[in-house]
């Protein structure tokens, strides 16, 4: 297997002869740039339109709670299972990506299930999946790794990180290749859609479930603090000058994808975290796109 991916890194070196390209890790954490980036904005899409941000926010910092149900839960598998190794590196990103979806599906149960808003809904969530957090690490004086979950750390990734995230991408791309008009229809009028017959409550568990495994691995690049950000910027920025829904997607794509890589790059020569610099490269897309939409009816006039 590594004979395989060492030739594979190599050929990337040879064809990407600048000195940022050369380290291990800065090829890691393009490859997951590469894919993550594009994703996020993609997902994004729907979040802007739907107004979800706040949504894609609750789960991001339901991560925090996840990944100390992670740390607590070490010692229990130390002891049942004492050959396997490295269990706090194993158990907290697995916790927090089942913790992340199980708290985005249940965010869609209560919403469908109540009349309360839905902003109601995932403040309450909001707060409880925090105060969780807060009381668990408080009752067993939890010691574990969490400021790599707040502030992310991409230039740490190693290829299985590579590996999973690609294989999420293509679940996600598929998904959305396979339902985006339908996502559009339910986002513009959920009674039509369902008249249609699209199962759209199936459609909002199946993209809640998907958008909380982007967000949890998405944490590992920004951190759980800058997560939203990822997904709503370049969004934001595609909705300012698209003209339709499938050129905000696209739109949406190139942004996420040119901030990622040239944010990646960036920070490697001026020495700044990565994932702070990839949600700045993409607020200057956003202010960008607000002066073309600004300029473009003056100038069609």
């Amino acid at each position: 297997m590594s004979g395989p991916l060492d030739a594979f890194y190599s050929s990337l070196r040879s064809l990407l002869p600048f000195d940022w390209a050369q380290p291990a890790f800065m090829l890691n954490a393009l490859l997951i740039v590469l894919v993550l980036a594009p994703i996020c904005a993609a997902m994004g899409v729907k979040v802007v339109n739907n107004r979800m941000a706040f949504f894609s926010d609750a789960i991001s910092h339901s991560a925090f709670t996840g990944v100390v149900l992670g740390y607590l839960l070490v010692p229990l598998a130390a002891r049942s299972y004492p050959n396997i190794q490295h269990w706090d590196l194993i158990l907290p990103p697995l916790t927090l990506a089942v913790f992340g979806v199980a708290v985005g599906a249940g965010i869609t149960a209560v919403r469908h299930r109540t009349t309360l808003p839905t902003d109601t809904v995932i403040g309450v969530f909001f707060a409880s999946v925090i105060a969780l957090g807060i009381a668990v690490i408080s009752r067993n004086n939890l010691r574990g790794d969490f400021e790599r979950y707040l502030y992310g750390s991409i230039v740490i990734a190693g290829r299985i990180d590579v590996l999973i995230t690609w294989s999420l991408a293509a679940v996600v791309l598929l998904f959305l290749a396979l339902s985006f008009n339908r996502l559009m229809l339910i986002a513009l009028n959920e009674s039509l859609a369902r008249s249609r017959g699209i199962a759209t409550t199936a459609f909002d568990y199946a993209f809640s479930a998907l958008l909380a495994l982007v967000v949890t691995f998405s944490i590992r690049t920004v951190g759980l603090l800058l997560v939203t950000a990822m997904l709503v910027v370049p969004a934001a920025a595609a909705r300012n000058i698209a003209r339709s829904a499938g050129g905000m997607f696209w739109w949406a794509v190139a942004f996420g994808l040119a901030s990622g890589l040239t944010g990646l790059i960036i920070s490697f020569y001026a020495d700044t975290p990565a994932g702070a610099t990839i949600i700045l490269l993409a607020a200057v897309c956003f202010i960008a796109s607000m002066l073309a939409s600004a300029v473009r009816p003056r100038a069609a006039a």
